[in-house]
């Protein structure tokens, strides 16, 4: 059924695992549809009480497919970078309406729309080696998967400005101290550290999970849909840029990209 995640359910807890590390775990149009169909088997399984995502390799995620990338620019496919920015949005959307508790389990570095599914989810426990990095202005684009509208309603609007402008990686220390991460535990203590958790949320009742979730998406994010249609169009325009297509050739060549604002 699935291609680039793998997907498990064991008592009452649905896994996904993202499972491409040849490519960082990137996201890309096949990535996108396997886990927005996860997260649909995820809520209408009535055996499913929470949903876990995590992933396989060094690296939690990269963010976007930068081979996909650097295809789709020197094709001139803006169309299928397009059609990304709406799924991972769709994917960000999803976890926040899901009724279920979700829960990721990361490691290694997370970036671009990685890190706003961190935001997205209900718990994030992270190794003390996660590193979670807004790397959008490095290609010359904006965040993604509802980045913005998470990460200002999660850590405030100075803060999520000023670590999607300058990129700088955040450390899970710093992730916790900010609040979008849980817990922060050793590299060998992580899949401990997580279980402990879905332990301790699979005691308590479906039920309060779910209106526990319908009232904070009407209480922050019943906007959301308006705030994607801006977010989708400027995410569309910024990739016929030539700012973008130099930030892509950029990180392929791993050298400073230089960008001159057209």
């Amino acid at each position: 059924m699935f291609h680039t995640i793998l997907y498990q359910v064991e008592n009452g807890v649905a896994t996904l695992t993202l499972n491409q590390p040849e490519i960082s775990n990137g996201f890309n149009v096949s990535v996108c549809d396997d886990i927005l169909k996860a997260i649909a088997l995820a809520e209408q399984d009535e055996s499913v009480r929470l949903l876990l995502i995590n992933a396989t390799g060094k690296i939690f995620s990269i963010g976007g497919d930068l081979a996909e990338m650097q295809r789709a620019v020197d094709n001139d496919d803006i169309a299928s970078l397009g059609r990304i920015a709406e799924q991972v949005n769709d994917i960000a959307y999803a976890l926040k309406r899901l009724p279920k508790p979700v829960v990721m389990s990361v490691d290694g570095p997370v970036a671009g729309a990685a890190f706003n599914l961190v935001v997205a989810a209900d718990f994030c426990i992270a190794s003390d080696k996660a590193r979670f990095i807004q790397a959008f202005v490095g290609v010359g684009l904006a965040p993604d998967a509802g980045g913005l509208y998470l990460l200002t309603r999660s850590i405030g609007v100075n803060r999520a400005t000023q670590i999607t402008m300058t990129g700088e990686p955040v450390t899970a220390e710093k992730g916790f101290e900010y609040g979008f991460v849980y817990k922060v535990c050793e590299v060998a203590e992580l899949e401990k550290t997580t279980k402990r958790l879905i332990s301790k949320l699979m005691r308590n009742s479906a039920n309060s999970y779910k209106a526990i979730k319908e009232m904070v998406w009407q209480s922050e994010f019943s906007a959301w849909s308006d705030y994607a249609k801006l977010e989708v169009g400027l995410q569309k325009s910024l990739a016929f840029t030539e700012d973008f297509k130099e930030g892509v050739r950029a990180y392929t060549e791993k050298r400073r990209p230089k960008f001159i604002g057209k």
